[in-house]
């Protein structure tokens, strides 16, 4: 059945006035204002706030950030595969009516209208006395920031789409065409340059706001922006400016970025808060837009064997890839005989060894919980009986990464016999250290080679914890055979953006920004890729080269392929939508 395209706008329009009443790690109850006009509505200046709030809410939604943008940003790479429903990532087959496609169309668009509708709604509530000039200024300055934001993940994913940036409230019909994907990434410029006068600083922005969008979010997104554009030279303003060399600096130990007691940390631009206060453990609780204050982001790329459930694993190629000595490798992925080097997780658990689930199947005799000194277990997997999984469909190689909440048991129950799927844990989505290998590639692409190598040192340097190899090389190719140096400037950059930003929200993104079929032939070279659609055993010596297939694919990516079709479901709503060539 069709749905009346009013009727959708109603929808939307309605969504878009559903406000959660706090911000920081609190964005938490939601006053449905449905049938309220907006003179009623706003009488308050929390109220108004509230209406902020709700843009940022847009993503606190466990289907958009990992489903929608975690994948796109990783099982596009290769480096991660997707096990359960959504296999069709590992063969680059997403379809029109793919289901997970209008997860993010459908929860951009809201989040827009709800920016476009807070423009006209501060601006009387300011000629009021409302809010004060003040506050509407960096309340604008959020909108702006938070519409330029999602238009950044659209025009990303699925390169041009419609420009809804009409805020009168009157024009927003949800029947425009596309515009061109330069269009765009124009718009976001726009938006993050007026952001960058609206918001304040990181340095005056209250610790009771914190987690709002500051000034260098938006020179950072701007930046971003302008290098989809090419204009690499305008780039390099953004990111040379004091708000982000002066207010963001590197963390002094890469392991330290992820961990779950530094979020918000010193090399955060922005990330999307959660809060435990917020939800229970339910999958019809709170995890579910709106006010999704808990999610399942984290728990997901855990093994079967931890959680019961290990929806996204690693490619062992990622594992081979990281150069001897880098220490983002285990803090990155762990693998057979891999223990977990993050510091929360052993002064929780001692390790894997102390998760209710692992010593007392050890008990049991449980063959895959005993270790290979022949105690209960302390690696992702022993070196001889890796954790492929109940149906040995997984690789066998995990994201450490996203395993930093000392809360989450998954499925299985903690000490108290109680499952934690849901966490708490923020997502960042811009850090300074993507600033900085930004920052190279600009360089490099405007004839200052010194000037990109080092801020690539700067990076690598911290990766060692101290000084980086002069030779920038990969540990070893994906079949295990040597590796050889790179060379290449632009390629140095590309590896890093890879070693530094995989399992994050930015990989392919930052890939496909550095042209057309970039993003294919570095994927591409890195991994041999091949026509074939099927798993294969793993090429590499080591663990899990038995010759058995374990959910390893290597299919070519192909250019048309580098970005998502425009799901079937908005083409149907709206007759002026174009799909995107080979779809």
């Amino acid at each position: 059945m069709k749905m009346n395209k009013k009727f959708l706008a109603l929808i939307i329009l309605s969504l878009a006035m559903i406000l959660p009443f706090a911000c920081s790690k609190n964005f938490l109850e939601t006053t449905n204002t449905f049938q309220s006009t907006p003179d009623a509505t706003f009488q308050k200046s929390s109220d108004v706030v509230s209406l902020i709030n709700s843009i940022y809410d847009t993503y606190q939604n466990s289907d958009l950030l990992k489903k929608s943008l975690w994948y796109y940003a990783n099982f596009q790479t290769h480096d991660w595969f997707n096990w359960g429903g959504d296999v069709q990532w590992n063969q680059y087959q997403i379809s029109p009516t793919f289901g997970q496609l209008p997860s993010l169309w459908n929860n951009a668009y809201i989040g827009i209208v709800r920016a476009n509708t807070a423009f006209g709604i501060i601006t009387t509530a300011e000629a009021k006395g409302i809010v004060t000039p003040a506050l509407a200024n960096r309340l604008r300055g959020e909108a702006y920031f938070l519409r330029g934001m999602t238009y950044y993940y659209l025009a990303g994913t699925f390169g041009g789409v419609p420009l809804e940036v009409d805020t009168s409230g009157l024009i927003n019909t949800g029947l425009k065409p596309r515009t061109t994907q330069d269009s765009v990434f124009m718009q976001i410029v726009s938006d993050m340059q007026q952001a960058e006068t609206l918001l304040d600083s990181k340095t005056t922005l209250p610790v009771s706001e914190l987690g709002r969008a500051t000034k260098g979010a938006a020179y950072g997104f701007e930046g971003s922006a302008q290098m989809w554009l090419k204009n690499y030279a305008a780039a390099l303003v953004a990111y040379n400016n004091p708000e982000l060399t002066n207010n963001y600096h590197l963390l002094p130990n890469f392991i330290d970025v992820h961990e779950y007691d530094h979020q918000n940390n010193d090399e955060s631009l922005f990330e999307v808060q959660f809060n435990a206060g917020g939800g229970s453990q339910s999958w019809d609780g709170s995890w579910n837009p709106p006010g999704g204050e808990i999610a399942w982001i984290d728990a997901f790329s855990w093994p079967e064997e931890i959680t019961g459930q290990g929806y996204d694993y690693g490619n062992p190629g990622l594992w081979l890839s990281y150069q001897a000595g880098d220490l983002r490798k285990y803090a990155t992925i762990v693998g057979p005989g891999d223990s977990l080097i993050s510091p929360g997780i052993i002064a929780k658990w001692g390790g894997i060894k102390g998760y209710p689930v692992v010593y007392t199947s050890f008990a049991a005799g449980n063959v895959h919980y005993i270790g290979d000194d022949g105690n209960v277990i302390n690696t992702a997997g022993a070196l001889n009986n890796p954790w492929y999984g109940q149906d040995g469909l997984r690789t066998g190689y995990f994201c450490s990464k996203k395993w930093r909440d000392p809360h989450l048991t998954g499925s299985n129950a903690d000490q108290n016999g109680k499952s934690n799927i849901f966490g708490d844990q923020n997502q960042i989505l811009l850090r300074y250290a993507e600033v900085l290998l930004s920052r190279a590639e600009c360089k490099i692409r405007t004839g200052d080679i010194a000037g990109g190598m080092a801020d690539l040192k700067l990076v690598r340097d911290r990766a060692w914890g101290g000084s980086s190899p002069a030779v920038m090389q990969d540990g070893a190719n994906f079949d295990g055979s040597p590796a050889a140096p790179i060379t290449d400037p632009l390629q140095m950059v590309y590896s890093e953006y890879r070693h530094e930003l995989t399992g994050e929200f930015s990989l392919f993104y930052d890939l496909r920004r550095a042209g057309a079929q970039d993003a294919a032939d570095f994927i591409n070279t890195t991994y041999g890729t091949q026509t074939n659609l099927l798993p294969i055993p793993n090429p590499a010596p080591g663990p899990t080269h038995d010759g058995q297939v374990h959910g390893l694919y290597n299919a070519a990516l192909t250019l048309s392929h580098e970005i998502l079709p425009i799901p079937q479901s908005a083409i149907g709503l709206n007759p002026n939508l174009s799909q995107n060539p080979g779809y």
